[in-house]
This record gives C-alpha cells, structure tokens and sequence, in this order.
C-alpha cells in the first residue's frame, strides 16, 4: 500500500496518514488507550456481545496507529494479539509516536494480511479488518477468498469486524461476500460520520445485535474501559432491557 507516512496533531490529537487526506489512526494524547476514531469504537462492539472473559486470541489485520492493538492490550489483559501490518515504516510508526506496547502479549507480522490467513495461523477470538491505501483502498481484504480464509481461522464462537469505506461504491457487495463467506451471520453497522462502515460476522454463534441485554453489556463494558457505544446501538434500535418496565411504571405515575 502506498504513500509517505505523515504525522499531524490538532487539539491533543496526533493523527497517522498515508501521504493523503485520509486518516490513517488517531491517538489521543493524554488518553493513549481510549479509541478516539467513531469507527474503531464500533470494531469494539463485538466486547459486548460475547462477556468478560473475550477474546483470548485476537488477530489485527492492519495496525496503522495501533488504536485497536492499545485499546485490547489495555482493557483484555489476558488476550493475546496478533497484529499483521504490511509496511514495516507502519510499525516503526505506531511504535516511535503512537505508542505500541511492548509486550509478549502483542505478535506484530510484517505481512500481507490476505497472506498470513491463508496460513497455518492458528484459530482467533476475534479478528479485525482495518486495512487500507492512501486512497482508501481495502484490495484484497474485501474479496471472498479473504472472507473464507478468516472463516477457517476462526474458533468457535468468534466475530469478525472490518471497516470498509461507504462512498466509494457503497458495501452492499462487501456484505453479500462476508454474508456467503459465514453461513449468513453477518450484518452491518450505522455508518459513522466519517463515511466508514463497520461489517461484523460470526462463527458458531449469532450476532443477535438486536438483543435488549446488549445495551446493558455495552454499558458495563464502558464503566470498565469508557468505551461509549450508546450512539450505535441507538441507531441500531436497541434499547435496555429494563427499559419496558421502567417506562410503564413511568406511565402509571
């Protein structure tokens, strides 16, 4: 993928781009392990969605700024993460200004993402897609041998999120190939404001994005990280499940 690295910071907030407008990650400076990009906060919903104790094992395909990489190793102590970014100037990046862990628990691959799954790489938890050119091109990270290939890499149980840019040609396609890909269990996301869509899919277990308890997760998972999902399961229709009988009780008053 091309483009010179550049660095920019505006309001405490230093920003990664690929010779282009395009941000590439973002990193808070005073908040180094919070997401501050809407779209990587939505990458973060499938926490909700499978408890405490998710994932174990983590692929990161694209590490850019390291956001996800710093947000999982933060708040998942006892996950271990794979990054796989293809540009090795990437890595010495997120490590010299945007403070990637340096840890045993963190694998960084300097690799094709499409590449490494085809391998024997083990099975995931989880894996997220954030892969990109300069002109915000995802290649061959949204083709359907790329979607099978993450299929078989997954455990029981496990989610897949990538982010995909909507104004280019729209994700439908994108969402058909990962719907063939995984049996079906695949949905999209709001679009955050940015124009990027998150597509999440599953193994072994549904999505069940329309669960009333997964806005009661999402707000334990932001209490233990500050993590807000409330905007997207709003725009998902999801409400509380207290939230019936909180508002009869109101109505008899």
């Amino acid at each position: 993928m091309s483009g010179a690295i550049q660095l920019s910071e505006e309001r405490g907030v230093r920003y990664l781009h690929f010779g282009s407008r395009w941000i590439q990650g973002a990193m808070r400076l005073a908040r180094p392990h919070a997401l501050e990009l809407e779209y990587t906060r939505q990458m973060m919903l499938p926490l909700a969605l499978r408890g405490e104790a998710w994932p174990r094992r983590v692929l990161v395909v694209g590490l850019g700024a390291g956001s996800l990489v710093r947000f999982l190793w933060r708040f998942r102590p006892r996950a271990r993460i794979v990054a796989v970014e293809v540009r090795e100037d990437v890595v010495r990046a997120a490590q010299q200004y945007f403070r990637l862990p340096d840890d045993a628990r963190v694998e960084v691959e300097v690799d094709d993402g499409a590449r490494y799954v085809e391998g024997d790489c083990g099975a995931f938890d989880l894996i997220l897609v954030d892969g990109y050119d300069a002109r915000g091109r995802v290649g061959a990270l949204d083709t359907p041998r790329f979607y099978a290939n993450c299929r078989r890499r997954m455990a029981e149980g496990g989610v897949l999120a990538t982010n995909l840019l909507s104004r280019h040609r729209g994700v439908d396609a994108s969402l058909a190939r990962l719907r063939d890909a995984f049996g079906g269990e695949a949905a999209a996301l709001p679009p955050a404001q940015s124009g990027n869509v998150v597509l999440l899919a599953g193994h072994g277990a549904p999505l069940e994005l329309d669960d009333p308890a997964l806005a009661t997760r999402a707000q334990a998972l932001r209490d233990a990280t500050g993590l807000d999902l409330a905007a997207t399961l709003a725009r998902l229709g999801v409400v509380a499940r207290e939230g019936a009988g909180a508002r009869n009780a109101r109505r008899r008053r």
